[in-house]
């Protein structure tokens, strides 16, 4: 199955922003502000894999080709 991991990646970094803009509006005791920093690290998690994802894959071609050639140069 054929899917678009950096639109997922995209779509959880943005659930998380949209995460801690609700917390910061409705506030939070003193207590419950560690959620502020998970809001932040599922942000920064997601951006990474918006950056990561599209290296992996072209990574993981590369090596498929690499494979496919070699595969045809063997008689």
């Amino acid at each position: 199955m054929q899917t678009n991991d950096v639109r997922v990646a995209a779509a959880g970094a943005i659930a998380w922003a949209v995460a801690l803009v609700v917390l910061l509006v409705i506030g939070l005791p003193s207590r419950d502000r560690w959620w502020l920093w998970v809001c932040g690290a599922g942000i920064a998690i997601g951006l990474f894999g918006v950056w990561y994802v599209p290296r992996l894959q072209a990574g993981r071609a590369r090596q498929e080709a690499d494979r496919a050639a070699k595969r045809e140069k063997t008689p």
